[in-house]
């Protein structure tokens, strides 16, 4: 089997790839060749199968015709750059979230034929979804994001569908909650504070809360993330069904909630490290977010998630923190 993944320099690519490498099969089939691309030259693993590791740019008209051009089985499309900045560089934005993925799905396109349809896992994000919301979103509820960045994934969602429905591509796209605890430095992300606020004080760091505690939100660990991956690129595309784009499960919770949980797990001295200082730009853009979902379809097709987030930050402290504090 041969695996491309697009974006495995970042946090969810790395933690990809040392899974696979570990697991040496993706659904029972044993790997080998594995293909890793950024816009910076990802870390090349000591794996028991090949792998490759290139610089290449998506959103360059002629990367993705290389890229796709050895056939890859199973293709993971996570190059992005995340909500804030691209609320921030709109021009930005549209050229590496909508104009990469669509030459991506152009180049498989071209490339393949009556006998080429790989398995094509695109992350998507809850921010397709705009306010008003009710009380839990369900399957039905209507795609209307309210920031650039939602727009993007949101269109997206719908290429990937359609080039699955003529039989170009077998797509996957999976809307992730936010996922926390994100190990390493805060990024630009607007949701980066959900992570920041428990990551940094676990390790004695001040961090900065700049929005209300009442403010609930929807998460996933970043174990969950690889699971939903691993499981979207090997599930049974029948049982799908045409509605190729799905909500994965994780957990709603307040931030004030949030705090507690690494009261529960780190005492006080931990909490007292978080300084408040409201950001009227992340408010408004963490407002537009929903906040709880029923993903009832992602839960009877086997996807999982956590169900409490002391759960979340227990996990952190395992695979980024050696197991204690």
């Amino acid at each position: 089997m041969r695996i491309l993944i697009i974006g495995a320099a970042g946090m969810i690519g790395r933690k990809l790839t040392q899974r696979l490498v570990a697991d040496g099969t993706l659904g029972g089939t044993p790997i080998g060749h594995l293909h890793l691309v950024d816009v910076t030259t990802p870390e090349k693993p000591d794996a028991p199968f090949a792998v490759e590791v290139e610089p290449a740019d998506l959103s360059q008209p002629t990367a993705a015709a290389r890229l796709t051009a050895s056939r890859p089985d199973v293709i993971f499309h996570l190059a992005a750059i995340v909500s804030g900045e691209a609320e921030a560089d709109f021009e930005k934005g549209y050229r590496i979230n909508l104009d990469g993925t669509r030459y991506l799905l152009e180049s498989i396109r071209r490339t393949g034929g009556q006998d080429y349809c790989p398995r094509l896992v695109f992350t998507s994000s809850i921010a397709v979804f705009g306010a008003p919301f009710p009380e839990a979103i369900g399957d039905e509820f209507l795609s209307a994001p309210l920031t650039s960045y939602g727009t993007q994934k949101a269109i997206g969602e719908l290429l990937l569908a359609d080039y699955t429905r003529k039989g170009f591509v077998d797509g996957i796209g999976i809307r992730l909650p936010t996922i926390c605890v994100r190990p390493g430095t805060p990024n630009k992300a607007a949701s980066g504070f959900f992570s920041n606020i428990i990551r940094e004080p676990l390790v004695g760091k001040e961090a900065v809360l700049p929005v209300s505690e009442d403010v609930r939100h929807w998460h996933a660990s970043p174990r969950a993330a690889i699971g939903f991956l691993l499981h979207a690129a090997t599930i049974d595309g029948d049982k799908v069904g045409p509605r190729r784009n799905l909500a994965m499960p994780g957990l709603s919770t307040t931030v004030g909630e949030q705090i507690e949980a690494l009261r529960n797990i780190a005492g006080d001295k931990a909490v007292k490290l978080i300084r408040r200082e409201r950001d009227p730009i992340i408010e408004t853009i963490v407002a537009g977010w929903p906040r709880n979902f029923e993903a009832k379809r992602a839960t009877a097709l086997g996807f999982k998630a956590e169900s409490s987030f002391e759960e979340i930050i227990r996990i952190h402290i395992e695979d980024e923190l050696g197991g204690r504090l």
